[in-house]
């Protein structure tokens, strides 16, 4: 048996072949096909599992049950973490590639008990870039995924752009050929590929003849979201504050490097070290304004940097459609809170939107295609509900058809339908 899984930043999904020959979403928690990715390591856990995944792992946070909650773990693919330790509570460390391999496990057990049978060969969803401007790291990023796959028990696997496989979503609903201008916009990346599409093309096993061009850049939700955190956040905690002035010498900047570890999915645990949060215990003389530093170790001590950084994407998920956002801090101190208006947000985020935007417009460009030879531009990704961000990439496309797939499935849909072709045709 077989499966596709899209491994998301933010989002995972299976498809698996159903008894009507169609490909098929499981449903990963009651009432849900899509599940976060995040997992979520109980301390505590003599009578039960070591750790629960999604929803359940963003509840067990919720609650303040104790252990370590990670997310975006996709995002260490290609750097050095990915063979690091890191500490999850109770005397125990485990590896983030671990991590990855225990979550694609989960989603294959799930897929298991809905065929009642077991799955051993994968068809994964990869972006067009895992790391930009560096094949090797890039290269690195890829089999380290692939070995995770291999480590959750998968025998055999395969990847395919995550791009392209929305492409194939997209061709089930047109009837004539189509050169279509796919943007896959999640949490890590932003990935464009430009595919003929058709009825004629449709059955065919080997599309490569097809995908006219694929682009990408490491730009995308996450990215949004720590610079909400940056702007309005982190200055409550002392980011961008100085510290006193010695012996009449201009005042500096208090040290940032804990705050844009902090503004980082999947560098927040890496802030919590005993040794590093000792380090920054004792920096209380760097600040001007002890409160700030008072407001930051207490962030660091109660490890409070995932309620942050969700604040700040709570935000952005409210400006995305032109209203404005409180983000209530008063977790750490009553009564504090930052403002965050839509066109604040907008300004904000402009350099990240001309960054996508621009790679949308080199896609075309290394498909040999103008923007008015685009027919239809074909959205998905969880971050296409950024209002702004997609009506600048239609302005970009003028002339050219905007079509809005399924934000969080379509990719997932796309690569059923492409392992289906691709197992059963290989066999």
């Amino acid at each position: 048996m077989f499966c596709a899984i899209d491994f998301g930043t933010s989002n995972s999904a299976i498809s698996v072949p159903s008894p009507t020959g169609a490909m098929v979403l499981v449903e990963l928690e009651p009432g849900h096909h899509i599940m976060p990715t995040a997992v979520f390591y109980l301390t505590h856990a003599e009578d039960g599992p070591g750790q629960v995944f999604g929803r359940e792992a963003l509840l067990a946070h919720v609650d303040a049950v104790e252990g370590r909650l990670i997310r975006a773990m996709k995002s260490v693919l290609g750097s050095p973490l990915a063979e690091q330790l890191t500490d999850v509570g109770d005397a125990r460390s485990v590896k983030y590639l671990d991590m990855v391999a225990g979550y694609l496990r989960h989603l294959k057990l799930q897929a298991e008990a809905h065929l009642e049978a077991e799955v051993t060969q994968l068809m994964l969803g990869r972006p067009v870039f895992f790391v930009d401007d560096d094949p090797l790291r890039d290269a690195q990023a890829a089999a380290t995924l692939q070995k995770a796959a291999h480590q959750a028990g998968f025998q055999e696997v395969h990847f395919q752009y995550e791009p392209i496989a929305a492409a194939f979503d997209f061709e089930r609903s047109v009837r004539q050929e189509h050169i279509v201008l796919v943007a896959d916009i999640g949490g890590g990346t932003s990935d464009f590929s430009v595919v003929r599409v058709g009825p004629a093309r449709a059955q065919q096993l080997d599309r490569k003849g097809d995908i006219l061009s694929s682009h990408g850049v490491h730009v995308a939700g996450t990215n949004f979201d720590r610079s909400v955190e940056l702007t309005c956040v982190l200055p409550h905690y002392g980011l961008g504050s100085l510290g006193p002035s010695i012996s009449g010498a201009p005042a500096r900047e208090v040290p940032s490097s804990i705050y844009f570890d902090l503004a980082t999915w999947h560098l927040i645990n890496t802030a919590y070290n005993p040794g590093r949060v000792t380090e920054w215990r004792r920096m209380r003389h760097y600040y001007s304004n002890p409160v700030l530093h008072d407001r930051l170790m207490r962030v660091l001590d109660e490890r409070l940097g995932h309620d942050l950084v969700a604040g700040a994407e709570q935000a952005k998920i409210a400006v995305s459609q032109g209203n404005d956002a409180f983000i209530d801090l008063g977790h750490t101190e009553p009564g504090l809170g930052a403002a965050l208006s839509a066109q604040h947000a907008c300004k904000m985020l402009a350099p990240h939107i001309e960054c996508i935007v621009n790679t949308a417009l080199e896609a075309a460009r290394r498909a040999g295609c103008s923007p008015s030879q685009i027919d239809a531009l074909y959205f998905t990704g969880g971050s296409t509900g950024f209002t702004p961000l997609t009506q600048q990439l239609a302005a970009a496309f003028p002339a050219t058809r905007v079509v809005h797939g399924d934000r969080l499935a379509s990719v997932a849909t796309g690569l059923g339908l492409f392992a289906q072709r691709w197992f059963e045709g290989s066999t």
